[in-house]
C-alpha cells in the first residue's frame, strides 16, 4: 500500500482545508433557464464541495479559504457553508466601501460568482451558465493569505483544484504557494484536475499551469478526459463495443505513465461516468496505488437514475479522503468515494445531503447487488 502519512488528528485544528472558488447557484428546477420564473438558491464550487462533503456527511473538521464580497450574496454563501459545518473564519472579505487592500465599490465592479444550472432531462443535457469574470476570488495573489500560519495550527489534508488555479492570472501562483506551504508542514495534498473550457479555453496554458501543481501533489483526481485536457496525457483508444477489461487495460497504461512522470504521486483517483441520458448514468470509480502498482475498483452501478450530476466527482474525492482520514483501507476508500459520488447525484444542488450511514448502506447495497427499499 502507498505510504500514506497523515498528521495526528489530536494535534490538528482541521482535518481538511480547501482553497477555491465558491459561487451562488440558482436552480430553475424542471424548467430551462430561459423560461424560468422562479429558482432555488444553492451554492457550490469544485474545491469547496470537497470540504463540505467531509464536514456534513462524514463529520470531519474542515475550513475553506476563498474570497467573497461582503454583501447579501456573500453572506448567503457563508451561511450555507456554516449550516453544513464548514469553518468560514478564513474567508477573505472584500468590503464595498473602497477602503483597504480587500475592497471594491458598491456597484458591482467586483462581485460574488453566480451560476444558473439547469440539470437537464432525458435527451436535453444539463446546462450551466456562469457569471464569474469579475469575482473577488480572482483578485487573490501570493502573499495575500498567511498559509504558514494556518498550517501551523495543524491541517491533515489540503485540497485545491483546476477550476480555481486557472480562474485568473494570479490564482495558479496562489495555489502553488499554498501547496508548497502545506508540503513544508507535512500536510497531505490533493488536486482535482477538473478542467473547464469555460474557465480556460487555452489548453496549453492549462497544461503548463497544472503540471507545476501536479508535481506538488500526493493524491491526483480527474476523469479520463481531464488527463488529456489538463496535463496532456492521453489514453489508448478503445472501441465502444470493447469489454470493460480492455478499457481498464488501456486506462492502466495511462495511470502508469502519469505516475512515472510524477513520482511524488501516491494515489490517482478517477470517477467513471457514462451518461446514458441527462438523468441516467453508469457510475464507477478506480483508485490507483502507485507504490503497489495496483488498481482498486469500486462496484459499478449501471443505468442509475439521478437528479443532478453536478458535484459527483467532488463527492468522490471527499469520500476517498474521509475513508483514508478515518483509517480505512484503499479498497474501502474507493467504495466510499463511488458511493458518496452517486448519492450526491441523487439529490439537487452541488453539495452533499447525505450522511456517512447512507454512504455505508450504499456501499453494501452495490457490493451485494441489493435493491432499494423504502424506509418507514
Amino acid at each position: 500500500m502507498a505510504d500514506l502519512k497523515f498528521k495526528d488528528a489530536a494535534q490538528c485544528r482541521y482535518d481538511e482545508v480547501s482553497l477555491g472558488e465558491v459561487m451562488m447557484r440558482i436552480d430553475p428546477g424542471d424548467v430551462p433557464t430561459a423560461r424560468a420564473r422562479t429558482g432555488r438558491i444553492w451554492h457550490g464550487g469544485g474545491e469547496t464541495n470537497v470540504a463540505e462533503g467531509l464536514a456534513y456527511c462524514f463529520g470531519l473538521r474542515t475550513a475553506v479559504v476563498t474570497a467573497l464580497v461582503d454583501d447579501g450574496i456573500g453572506r448567503n454563501i457563508e451561511n450555507q457553508l456554516r449550516e453544513a459545518g464548514v469553518d468560514t473564519a478564513h474567508i477573505v472579505w472584500f468590503n464595498t466601501a473602497g477602503k483597504g487592500r480587500f475592497s471594491t465599490d458598491a456597484k458591482g465592479t467586483l462581485c460574488n460568482g453566480i451560476n444558473f444550472t439547469w440539470s437537464g432531462k432525458g435527451v436535453l443535457p444539463s446546462v450551466t451558465e456562469y457569471y464569474r469574470a469579475h469575482t473577488a476570488i480572482r483578485e487573490l495573489k501570493p502573499g495575500d493569505f498567511d498559509w504558514d500560519g494556518l498550517f501551523a495550527q495543524g491541517v491533515r489534508w489540503f485540497h485545491t483544484g483546476g477550476i480555481y488555479t486557472l480562474i485568473s492570472p494570479t490564482s495558479g501562483a496562489a495555489a502553488i504557494e499554498a501547496m508548497e506551504s502545506a508540503g513544508r508542514a507535512g500536510t497531505f495534498r490533493s488536486f482535482d484536475l477538473n478542467y473547464r473550457s469555460k474557465v480556460e479555453p487555452d489548453k496549453e496554458r492549462a497544461r503548463e499551469q497544472n503540471r507545476r501543481i501536479v508535481a506538488l501533489t500526493d493524491f491526483l483526481v480527474g476523469n479520463q478526459s481531464d488527463f488529456d485536457d489538463a496535463i496532456g496525457e492521453t489514453c489508448r483508444k478503445v472501441g465502444k463495443d470493447e469489454p470493460f477489461e480492455v478499457w481498464l487495460d488501456a486506462y492502466s497504461e495511462l495511470l502508469r505513465n502519469v505516475a512515472a512522470k510524477y513520482p511524488n504521486l501516491k494515489l490517482i483517483g478517477t470517477q467513471l461516468r457514462a451518461a446514458l441520458s441527462a438523468d441516467r448514468i453508469n457510475w464507477g470509480a478506480v483508485l490507483y496505488d502507485t507504490a503497489e502498482d495496483r488498481i482498486h475498483l469500486a462496484a459499478v452501478r449501471e443505468n442509475v437514475e439521478i437528479a443532478d450530476r453536478t458535484g459527483g466527482g467532488d463527492s468522490f474525492a471527499s469520500g476517498v479522503a474521509a475513508a483514508l482520514l478515518k483509517g480505512k483501507s484503499l479498497e474501502d476508500a474507493v467504495q466510499w468515494g463511488a458511493a458518496h459520488g452517486i448519492c450526491v447525484q441523487e439529490t439537487p444542488g452541488d453539495t452533499t445531503m447525505v450522511k456517512q450511514a447512507d454512504v455505508e448502506k450504499e456501499v453494501k447495497r452495490a457490493l451485494t447487488g441489493g435493491g432499494v427499499s423504502a424506509l418507514r
